[in-house]
C-alpha cells in the first residue's frame, strides 16, 4: 500500500521557518522524483520545489530568494523528503502536498501551513 505522510505544518509568524517532512512507503522511493506542492485558499495547486531521483533540485520562481534549491532534500535510507521554508510570508499559507512521480504518480493528504501574526 502506497503512503505519503506529510508532517511539520502549523502556525508560524511572518518571517519564521518551518521544516516539512514526507515519509514514504509502498514503492521504490529512491527511483522516484519527489516534489512539494501547495494549494492556497481559492487557488490552484502549484509546484514549490522538486528533487529528482538523482538528487537534482529546483524550486518555483514564486519562492526563489526565500527558498533555495537546497530547501528540498531527501534521505533515501529513511524514505523521507524534506522542505525547509524560511522567511515565510502570509502568501505562503496553504496546504502543502508531497508528490512522488515516476512510473506512477502518488500524492499525500497534505499538511496545513498558516503564516499569520
Amino acid at each position: 500500500q502506497v503512503q505519503l505522510v506529510e508532517s511539520g505544518g502549523g502556525l508560524v509568524q511572518p518571517g519564521g521557518s518551518l521544516r516539512l517532512s514526507c515519509a514514504a512507503s509502498g514503492f521504490t522511493f529512491s527511483s522516484y522524483d519527489m516534489g512539494w506542492y501547495r494549494q492556497a485558499p481559492g487557488k490552484e495547486r502549484e509546484l514549490v520545489a522538486r528533487i529528482t531521483s538523482s538528487g537534482r533540485t529546483s524550486c518555483a520562481d514564486s519562492v526563489k530568494g526565500r527558498f533555495t534549491i537546497s530547501s528540498i532534500s531527501r534521505e533515501n535510507v529513511k524514505r523521507t523528503v524534506y522542505l525547509r521554508m524560511n522567511s515565510l510570508k502570509p502568501e505562503d499559507t496553504g496546504i502543502y502536498y508531497c508528490n512522488a512521480n515516476a512510473t506512477m504518480d502518488y500524492w499525500g493528504q497534505g499538511t496545513l501551513v498558516t503564516v499569520s501574526q
